[in-house]
């Protein structure tokens, strides 16, 4: 099991710098949701960035699937009808996850196919909310693989008890971004606060626990996982 749980916590770690990079790097340096004109031109115009964007995110999604049967692997001995579900919603996350990609890669084609930014940028910008509405779906989905996945953490004997309580506490997080996000209109007004939330108590949480599995798989011990 060291094996499974290095490549499980590189894995991990690819996914925090690649959606880092993809996400904050780029996505958020090039989109203005409430200006269409200057989003649609910032993605013409940049092009190159907006594709490295794409490969970071599909860096992300390809790191987060082999998760699925990775960390089911894992966590299996602990109990195994638990552990299949809460595989389930961390797929469920990245078929909404895919889903979303694809209205990038949409983005992409169109900015590159015209010369003509007023003709687009409606459309532009109704693909980069629908991107969003379903990257948020997903991450729901993902707290709840988080809440369970903790569960199943706290209830290992060889896994350190605080990194399930730490899961838990990022899965609160993505529910406590997400749902206002989702369903309340003044979102925006604390947008930051609640990204500020939901990235540390997933950092505290996920980096903890992709940091056991990075040690327990570089370890000289032969104890399995």
């Amino acid at each position: 099991m060291k094996a499974l749980a290095k490549a499980s916590g590189t894995a991990y770690l690819l996914i925090f710098i690649s959606g880092f990079y993809a996400n904050f790097a780029i996505l958020e340096s090039l989109v203005d949701i409430h200006n269409s004109e200057r989003t649609t031109l910032n993605v013409m115009n940049n092009s190159f960035q907006f594709r490295q964007g794409l490969i970071g995110f599909l860096v992300m999604l390809i790191s987060d699937i082999f998760l699925i049967w990775s960390l089911y692997k894992i966590t299996k001995p602990i109990h195994k009808g638990l552990s299949y579900i809460t595989s389930f919603f961390r797929g469920l996350h990245a078929l909404f996850f895919t889903m979303a990609l694809v209205k990038l890669v949409k983005v992409y084609r169109i900015t590159s196919e015209t010369t003509s930014p007023e003709e687009i940028q409606t459309s532009v910008i109704y693909l980069l909310s629908n991107f969003d509405t379903l990257w948020t779906i997903g991450l729901l989905f993902f707290g709840v693989h988080l809440l369970l996945l903790g569960f199943l953490v706290a209830k290992s004997n060889t896994i350190p008890r605080i990194l399930g309580f730490l899961l838990i506490l990022g899965a609160l997080g993505y529910a406590v971004d997400g749902l206002p996000k989702l369903f309340f209109a003044s979102y925006g007004d604390l947008k930051s606060s609640f990204e500020a939330i939901v990235i540390t108590t997933s950092v505290i949480g996920e980096l903890s626990f992709t940091t056991w599995l990075l040690l327990k798989g570089l370890s000289r011990k032969n104890d399995g996982v």
